[in-house]
C-alpha cells in the first residue's frame, strides 16, 4: 500500500512500489486524464512524467493531475488552451498544460525563449507548439 495526496484528497494505492505513478492514476484511482507517454503531473509542484515514476516515489507527496488543475476548467491554462485552439487530437494536451502549469508558478510572467526551454521535454504530435508557446504568454498575461 502505497498513501500520497492526490488532487488535494489522501489516496492509499494497493500496488506495488514499482508500479508507473501512471497506472496508480490511471487503473486504480480512475483519473483518465493523464496519458501514456504524454502523462506529465506535479509532484510536490514538480513536473513529472507519471509512466517514469514509481509510485513508491510519490510516497507521502502531494500529486496534481490535470483533473486537479482545477475541477471545473476554468485554470487560466485551460482557459488559454481553448482560446489559442491548442488541441487536434489532445493526447498529449493534459501534459502540456501540467508542464506549462510548473513554469507559471515559479515564473508568472516568462519570456517566450523561457517558455520555449520549458516545453522543449514534452512532445505534441500534432505540432501545434506555436498555439502552445501562445496559450501560454496568454495565461501568463490574463491569470
Amino acid at each position: 500500500m502505497v498513501a500520497f495526496t492526490v488532487n488535494g484528497k489522501a489516496q492509499t494505492v494497493g500496488a506495488g512500489g514499482d508500479t508507473p505513478l501512471l497506472w496508480a492514476l490511471r487503473e486504480h484511482l480512475k483519473m483518465t486524464g493523464t496519458k501514456f507517454g504524454c502523462g506529465a503531473g506535479l509532484v510536490d509542484g514538480e513536473a513529472v512524467f507519471s509512466c517514469q515514476t514509481a509510485l513508491s516515489d510519490v510516497e507521502g507527496k502531494k500529486v496534481t493531475t490535470i483533473e486537479g488543475l482545477s475541477p471545473n476548467g476554468d485554470h487560466a491554462l485551460q482557459k488559454a488552451w481553448v482560446a489559442e485552439q491548442v488541441p487536434q487530437c489532445g493526447y498529449c494536451q493534459s501534459g502540456q498544460i501540467m508542464k506549462a502549469a510548473e513554469l507559471l508558478s515559479k515564473n508568472g510572467q516568462p519570456s517566450r525563449d523561457q517558455i520555449v526551454e520549458h516545453m522543449n521535454s514534452n512532445i505534441c504530435r500534432c505540432g501545434t507548439y506555436p498555439r502552445i508557446v501562445r496559450a501560454i504568454e496568454r495565461a501568463a498575461k490574463e491569470g
